[in-house]
């Protein structure tokens, strides 16, 4: 039995305890206690979330198997004595994770020098900054450098548990904990933090609905005038509206949603480029290629090498995602 112990701080986020959860999970679909969870904090007692529940915790005692920090939404400077508990389980605990902000209080521990660490995209110049000796990579959803985890914001929490389920239990067990949770299994940890519906921002329901629906039908030409009519706008006043609210057109905003669709198939390593470029809507591999190429600077097949090396790379005590 493995002991997994969750660190809070006065302010936390409620989110990152949704680990919790699938570690719960795990013991469920096995039949016994394969983790023993506990929530710690510096003195015990009463601990306060940023929403202002409270949470019952333990003091810091023994050294679990894998320490959890879970993150605030304003990260805030460590007392010396959670920075010593944190720092020496760097070198007691088999696993350190600091999840969403909590790479802050595993940076101020020493535990990141000098290592590859991500953390919530809008406090990642901020980590930077004041640990210079980081290498933040602010695009990952989560990373691991040694016995060293850390995650972006919110709900990544889950990709880092389900990618240290993987590691303890092996594929199988953890894709059935992603179905429970109804969840992706699982976001592979150099994914983006950022979607393109996202990244576009657009101010009405109308542009809203029309990018929805273009990612809901990628096969189609998903022409404006197609896109128009799924708005009930006319085709000039749909391409003007969408222009001055994402600051594309709609044939690129297009383009850059096949794309993700593209490279997330490519991720999951189970599809023929032809298939990708069809169930995409690229229509073939070449005009594909050009929009790869456009985008990421290089080609499918280096992109879907790379990821390969990557995934061969989690399976070492030494990976970095």
């Amino acid at each position: 039995m493995r002991h997994i112990g969750f660190i809070l701080e006065d302010g936390f986020q409620v989110m990152g305890l949704a680990a919790l959860s699938a570690f719960e999970l795990v013991n469920f679909d096995l039949g016994h206690e394969a983790y023993r969870l506990s929530v710690m904090s510096e003195r015990g007692g009463a601990i306060l979330s940023s929403l202002g529940i409270r949470i019952e915790t333990q003091p810091l005692g023994d050294f679990p198997d894998t320490l959890m920090v879970v993150g605030e939404l304003v990260p805030r400077p460590l007392t010396p004595e959670l920075r010593d508990y944190i720092a020496q389980a760097g070198q007691e605990s088999r696993r350190v994770a600091g999840v969403c902000t909590g790479a802050f209080a595993v940076a101020e521990a020493g535990l990141l020098d000098g290592r590859v660490a991500t953390t919530h995209w809008a406090h990642a110049h901020t980590l930077q900054k004041r640990f210079p000796l980081i290498k933040v990579d602010a695009d990952r959803i989560f990373t691991r450098d040694g016995n060293i985890w850390t995650s972006a914001g919110m709900s990544s929490a889950i990709d880092l548990t389900l990618a240290l389920i993987e590691d303890d239990h092996g594929a199988e067990l953890s894709r059935a904990v992603a179905r429970n949770l109804v969840v992706y299994h699982r976001r592979p940890g150099g994914q983006s933090q950022f979607s393109a519906l996202l990244e576009f921002e657009p101010r009405s329901d109308r542009v809203r609905r029309a990018l929805i629906y273009a990612k809901e039908h990628l096969r189609n030409l998903l022409t404006a005038e197609e896109l128009a009519e799924a708005t009930n706008l006319s085709p000039r006043q749909f391409s003007r509206i969408f222009s001055d609210e994402t600051g594309q057109s709609p044939t690129k905003a297009v383009e850059r949603l096949r794309l993700e669709a593209a490279k997330a198939m490519l991720e999951d390593g189970r599809h023929a480029l032809d298939v990708i470029a069809r169930d995409t809507g690229f229509a073939d591999r070449d005009r594909m290629r050009r929009a790869f190429l456009r985008f990421y600077g290089q080609p499918p097949q280096s992109l879907r090498r790379n990821l390969r090396t990557a995934q061969e790379d989690e399976s070492g005590d030494a990976m970095v995602e």
